[in-house]
């Protein structure tokens, strides 16, 4: 049977493995965006998807877990859509990365909801990781802009 810090480190897990996967997507997606007037906002918001991942580390130590290494399954569906998008051009680039963070944010919402967590790591993802999920997907709806 699972205790409650078990169940917490491995919703932790499962969470930073999908920041891992969006750094990863961003960081493709950036190879074919990057000439867009909009990249340096994507530059920011794959960044803050890395502080993300460290975070969601700290917080796995902090339980006792050893933090995932890899994005998953997620991280491997990520990376084939993406590489996908190249193939239609950069709305669907955009498209991609829009879907992961709405995956993202609906993971969060799951998260927050579950008992799994402690109270300050769902702060975290109420105050933090939600907010900041939220803005990156208004920056994905600018860049339909760029196109």
């Amino acid at each position: 049977m699972m205790t409650s810090t078990d169940r917490a480190v491995d919703r932790l897990n499962a969470l930073l493995r999908g920041e891992l996967a969006a750094t990863e997507t961003y960081q493709q997606s950036l190879k074919q965006l990057e000439d867009d007037p909009g990249a340096a906002d994507l530059r920011r918001v794959r960044d803050d998807h890395r502080e993300a991942a460290n975070t969601l580390r700290q917080h796995v130590h902090m339980y006792g877990g050893k933090p995932a290494q890899g994005s998953g399954t997620w991280g491997a569906f990520a990376k084939t859509w993406t590489a996908a998008s190249k193939l239609f051009g950069n709305t669907a680039a955009l498209s991609a990365l829009k879907q992961g963070e709405e995956h993202g944010l609906s993971d969060y919402e799951a998260a927050v909801q579950s008992d799994d967590l402690p109270p300050e790591c769902k702060a975290l993802v109420r105050d933090t990781l939600m907010p900041q999920t939220r803005e990156h997907l208004q920056v994905l709806d600018r860049a339909k802009e760029w196109q």
